[in-house]
């Protein structure tokens, strides 16, 4: 008789839950996009459309809508899904300096560079979740 002895795979080898990391890669290209079309508009607002300035503003709020959906998708990644951390707080960074240009439109000069500081934490998290290393677990 045989003693067949069932293997567990390796911790650094488990996945994190393909639905919870599909649902946060979803909600982070979202929010690029929508960042994007925010950009646009803004751009356009500056050139003299007023009209094109609200509908940056409502975008914007889209953006913080998407923003806050994706704190809750990076919180579940992270802790039941025992994903990294670091993209739940980039994502709460996200929220939280979505927030300072809703209330900074005025002024351009701290605007401006929080948008860019949007865009490039979007990115970063961006990237990180469509890489293969957003799919490992932490042991």
């Amino acid at each position: 008789m045989q003693n067949v002895i069932g293997l567990a795979a390796p911790a650094d080898q488990r996945q994190v839950s393909a639905g919870l990391l599909y649902g946060l890669r979803i909600l982070v290209v979202a929010q690029a996009l929508g960042l994007v079309v925010a950009a646009s508009y803004a751009g356009q607002a500056v050139n003299g459309g007023a009209e094109l300035a609200e509908t940056h503003v409502m975008v914007g709020m889209v953006v913080h809508l998407i923003a806050l959906l994706q704190i809750i998708a990076a919180v579940l990644v992270w802790r039941p899904g025992r994903g990294a951390g670091w993209p739940a707080l980039a994502s709460l960074v996200l929220f939280l300096v979505g927030m300072g240009q809703h209330f900074s439109w005025e002024m351009l000069g701290t605007h401006v560079p929080s948008g860019l500081v949007l865009f490039g934490l979007t990115v970063a998290v961006l990237v990180w979740a469509w890489s293969p290393r957003a799919a490992v677990r932490r042991s």
